[in-house]
């Protein structure tokens, strides 16, 4: 029985029972990574962390399996607190796939590593660029009690690179600006803004994700939401 006490060899060989080979397949279908996967959902591999509980030390013997189900453990059970920013750029420099990068995020937002975003979003790499934006976003939408100036801090970063045309770059983008813009108010305002501007951008891309988020941050339901 999998627990607290258990080694990451134990949980490693308890994931490997989970394997499916079909979920394997369907991964595929949605640009995940499969060249290292046993096939396991989140849902199920959530279940494993809450029963092998937060440990830091052993999270980090997790992420050098280099299998994606036990990267993914290692991510739901290190512990926030404890993660430090080379650790951070050190898990990074392995990022491959875009589901890995998003719940990355999700951990290193809850370890406020917010000189990582720009950072990040300076390195060319497509999935650490993508890492940045799923942290604003991330950011936008978990950390309720953060200023708002904070979040607008990083509006600079969504304009420049918004011509990124890189399919997980612009998503991720796209996303962090409607993040930021459905907030509240004082956010709405600028974020709806800057969509504007990039809805008339030459640039195909910048286009693609102004009018995407316009579209959006201008709907009524929002609006009144935000009122």
């Amino acid at each position: 029985m999998i627990g607290p006490s258990s080694e990451a060899a134990e949980l490693i060989a308890h994931l490997e029972t989970l394997r499916s080979e079909e979920n394997v397949a369907g991964m595929a279908r949605f640009g995940i990574v499969t060249d290292r996967a046993l096939g396991i959902s989140n849902p199920d591999i959530k279940a494993v962390a809450r029963l092998a509980k937060k440990d830091h030390v052993r999270a980090m013997q997790l992420w050098r399996s280099d299998i994606r189900e036990a990267r993914l453990l290692a991510l739901y059970t290190a512990e926030p607190k404890r993660l430090t920013t080379e650790e951070a750029r050190n898990w990074a420099n392995d990022f491959n796939s875009w589901e890995i990068v998003d719940c990355a995020a999700d951990l290193f937002v809850e370890a406020r590593l917010d000189e990582l975003i720009w950072d990040f979003a300076a390195d060319d790499r497509e999935f650490i660029r993508r890492t940045a934006f799923a942290m604003i976003a991330g950011a936008a939408v978990h950390r309720k009690e953060e200023s708002d100036a904070t979040l607008l801090a990083w509006m600079p970063l969504i304009e420049a690179h918004a011509g990124d045309p890189r399919n997980f770059v612009r998503k991720a983008v796209n996303w962090a600006l409607r993040s930021i813009g459905k907030r509240d108010l004082a956010c709405h305002t600028p974020a709806l803004a800057l969509a504007k501007i990039l809805a008339e951008s030459p640039d195909k891309t910048a286009r693609w994700i102004g009018k995407d988020a316009a579209r959006e941050l201008a709907g009524e339901k929002l609006l009144a939401r935000l009122r």
